[in-house]
């Protein structure tokens, strides 16, 4: 109801002539679900700052992957930057194809998302999946994953109860990204083994020595869990708000762009905001294609009230 009474108000200002800005304000704020991922806290700084200096208010709860989906079906959040694919089909496939959320756009192409284990591991003999239990006991017949109910654990608890490449009896260590890379950057010193979830863009390709697995691609997919990353809005959205899905249409990402940015959240523990507008004010091109054919909520230019704001 209240989506088809926006319409039909919004159609009523526009018969009487009166300020377009009246509908506009229907989409003044802009909800983000956020996962907790650096990567998709990066991306959704670049948006909320850009999205502020139009003059909307972005609004960004973090929450796992199964609740940014029930809640865009649920008209609780608007917009997810982060549905990397094909690792996360079982979890966004269905709501797509129910119609209660649109994947509206690619976002970052070249990414990848699959196990993998320190050098000094994959240098002693552990280069595929197939090696994994033949050293379950240096493992501890454990897999560190991230966040529970994410993609990446369920694909390796998927993995565990199909008894694939003899991991039948492996266990899934549910943390989080920080929790894991904690966990990581503990053991590497003594040389102490561990395989773990692990993507690119991440700042833990250059900050470890590490290695991705080969022969999962049953699961994570080929090319070493090769993955693009899409932009998901909630049905309807890009209707309502058409200026914020021009803008988020234009907005794609790169894999030197998000490293760069998640370096400065995680090694140099900058405000992603902070990182985000200072990525911005240094890339004005970015802002050039991104902001193309996109105003403010009021209608005025878009790029020049932009930069204002990021200054």
């Amino acid at each position: 109801m209240k989506t088809h009474y926006s319409r039909y108000a919004g159609a009523l200002l526009l018969a009487a002539g009166l300020p377009t800005v009246a509908y506009a304000n229907e989409c003044s704020s802009v909800r983000f679900a956020e996962v907790g991922w650096t990567d998709i806290t990066a991306t959704t700084a670049l948006a909320s700052e850009v999205l502020a200096g139009l003059g909307y208010e972005p609004r960004v709860d973090t929450v796992s992957v199964p609740i940014a989906y029930a809640g865009m079906r649920n008209n609780d959040f608007d917009v997810f930057l982060g549905n990397w694919m094909p690792s996360m089909a079982s979890i966004s496939d269905p709501y797509i194809e129910r119609g209660e959320v649109e994947r509206l756009a690619t976002n970052l192409e070249g990414a990848k998302y699959t196990l993998a284990v320190p050098q000094y591991v994959y240098d002693a003999g552990v280069t595929s999946v197939n090696d994994l239990n033949e050293h379950a006991e240096q493992f501890d017949h454990s897999i560190h994953g991230i966040e529970a109910g994410n993609d990446g654990n369920e694909l390796i608890e998927q993995m565990i109860d199909d008894d694939a490449y003899g991991l039948g009896d492996w266990q899934v260590i549910d943390s989080s990204e920080a929790g894991m890379l904690a966990e990581l950057r503990a053991r590497v010193p003594n040389e102490q083994w561990m395989v773990f979830l692990g993507w690119e863009p991440h700042p833990m390709n250059s900050n470890f020595d590490m290695a991705y697995l080969s022969d999962a691609d049953d699961y994570f997919g080929p090319d070493l869990g090769g993955a693009t990353v899409h932009t998901n809005t909630r049905a309807g959205f890009v209707d309502e708000c058409p200026n914020v899905g021009e803008l988020l249409r234009n907005m794609t990402f790169t894999l030197e762009m998000e490293n760069q940015l998640m370096s400065a959240i995680m090694d140099d523990g900058e405000d992603p905001r902070d990182a985000a507008r200072e990525y911005l004010k240094a890339n004005d091109d970015v802002l050039t294609a991104w902001l193309e054919g996109v105003t403010t909520r009021d209608g005025e230019p878009g790029a020049p009230a932009v930069r204002a704001a990021i200054q």
